[in-house]
């Protein structure tokens, strides 16, 4: 469905709704088309049928109901793809100098699209200890602040937007636990890092953090919207 279909059939179903409390349409009949029409998404099927009981009425039957037959169809779609469109975030992911040195870009960056998240911004850049510094802020206060910024700084990295439904929550289970010998086989680190002090990747641990790094590494023009074909098989959005 296209989004100008999906709009009119949103409009469409409110007006339905709104329609259902006027003096003309306060039938039952009326106002149980009406409800189907905006069937939830927890329900899951748009039970139309329902809105008339067993023993539903003719004139109904006879009259407006086929006009609007595919509205809960439709409603069912306006709402999957709004929650779609509500659920989609992006997350920061930078694979360290480490990480570009021993040749893991494409193995980390098949790892994020196989899963079915979309990269929208990627550079290679070699930040400098102030920049460093600024992106670990957070942890200015620990011993290892110092060789933290020392290290990124030390070498090429590779700085990426990843965008998808979850991708902040799952991006961080696909990277593993920042003790490689602590994160699970199958992760990026439990299967390529051995150490901590070279545990090849980084990203975004909430919201917040991503919202933060992403404005310190990006300039928003560099941030790429666009839409992918392969969408529709990863999230059913028609």
């Amino acid at each position: 469905m296209s989004s100008q279909m999906c709009k009119s059939a949103s409009r469409v179903i409110r007006s339905l709704l709104s329609a259902s409390k006027n003096s003309r349409f306060c039938s039952a009949e009326g106002r149980a088309v009406a409800a189907a029409a905006a069937v939830s998404v927890d329900s899951k099927v748009p039970l139309l049928a329902s809105a008339y009981g067993s023993g539903g009425s003719a004139n109904a039957s006879r009259g407006w109901l086929p006009g609007v037959f595919a509205l809960p169809v439709a409603a069912y779609m306006v709402q999957e793809q709004e929650a779609h469109a509500a659920q989609n975030e992006r997350t920061f992911i930078a694979i360290k100098p480490d990480g570009v040195q021993r040749g893991l870009i494409a193995e980390i960056i098949s790892r994020f699209e196989r899963k079915g998240f979309k990269l929208v911004a990627i550079k290679i850049t070699v930040p400098s200890k102030e920049f460093a510094q600024k992106h670990y802020h957070d942890l200015k206060d620990r011993p290892f602040f110092n060789g933290l910024c020392q290290f990124l700084s030390s070498g090429p990295v590779v700085a990426m937007v990843w965008e998808g439904e979850g991708v902040i929550k799952y991006g961080r289970k696909l990277i593993g636990a920042t003790d490689p010998q602590r994160s699970e086989p199958g992760t990026i680190r439990g299967d390529l890092a051995v150490v901590v002090g070279r545990n090849i990747i980084h990203g975004s641990d909430g919201p917040e953090t991503a919202k933060d790094e992403i404005s310190l590494w990006f300039k928003p023009q560099e941030l790429v919207n666009y839409k992918s074909n392969e969408e529709k098989w990863i999230y059913g959005v028609n």
